[in-house]
């Protein structure tokens, strides 16, 4: 398994690609080629064509869930299909995979463009739609994890405002929040894009999922932004029980949390043009 990092909150000096405050990773795994998020603007583009990638090659669009930092760059993916089926390349329909709320979720944010192209009337033009709460194998080893059950006591206890489903407004929990698992010889590989539904929830469904409890490494947003000091303390702790190789920590994470994540594991810097293999 081979990853990019198209889009990041970072870049790296020397490195001339384009930053912003969002995620989007490019995956390759067993024959298979994955776009994880699409970032909040057109920079996924400029990104990967600096890079030598291809996106209109893609087998496999998924979303972590419907903000607008990670489906926001969807209205520039799809002008990049358009064109590349314009040259009769004969490159297949990308299957969309995600939560069935991220497609809800979409005429609540704020960029106007990638909630209309969200509809899934209109997304059917472009890809195949497959949405799941429950896992999803995309390879032998790269499994979409749906819905992540909140089992801990510690995380996403908050809710996010409000949404309306069934024309009944609710609390939001941001309940189709997913990642990314693949599991290697040596343990997983897990790929998160907010964790809005908590980090320790997302590992630990990642190993009932995979039946493997050795994680190798973590990449993306671990969502503590100013987090309590018992969120920050106990995520820690788990860390430190869990003993990953290293984590990847970006996007949604300050500099305290990272600081304090890095006494308990090896943090490692992130940042556009960053290639993981496992």
């Amino acid at each position: 398994m081979k990853l990019t990092v198209l889009v990041d909150n970072n870049t790296f000096i020397d490195k001339y690609f384009v930053g912003e405050p969002a995620v989007s990773y490019f995956i390759e795994c067993e024959g298979k080629k994955i776009l994880f998020d699409a970032g909040y603007s057109n920079i996924l583009i400029t990104n990967a064509q600096r890079l030598g990638i291809d996106l209109a090659s893609i087998d496999y669009l998924t979303f972590s869930h419907g903000h607008s930092d990670h489906i926001g760059g969807l209205p520039h993916l799809l002008q990049l299909f358009t064109e590349d089926r314009s040259m009769s390349t004969g490159q297949s329909e990308p299957i969309l995979l995600t939560h069935p709320d991220t497609l809800l979720r979409a005429a609540f944010e704020q960029t106007e463009s990638a909630a209309v192209v969200l509809r899934e009337d209109d997304l059917t033009k472009y890809c195949q739609i497959r949405t799941t709460r429950k896992p999803y194998w995309i390879t032998d080893r790269l499994v979409f994890l749906g819905e992540i059950p909140r089992a801990n006591d510690f995380e996403a206890r908050v809710p996010f405002g409000k949404i309306v489903k069934n024309n009944i407004e609710e609390d939001d929990f941001i309940i189709e929040d997913s990642a990314l698992a693949y599991k290697s010889d040596d343990g997983l590989f897990i790929i998160t894009g907010c964790s809005h539904s908590g980090i320790c929830n997302i590992v630990e469904y990642a190993r009932d999922v995979c039946g493997e409890k050795r994680v190798v490494d973590i990449i993306g947003g671990f969502h503590l932004l100013s987090p309590s000091n018992e969120t920050l303390r106990r995520t820690g702790e788990y860390m430190g029980r869990l003993k990953p190789r290293k984590v990847h920590v970006c996007h949604c994470t300050d500099l305290k949390s990272k600081l304090a994540l890095a006494k308990v594991v090896d943090v490692e810097e992130v940042g556009v043009g960053l290639v993981l293999e496992h």
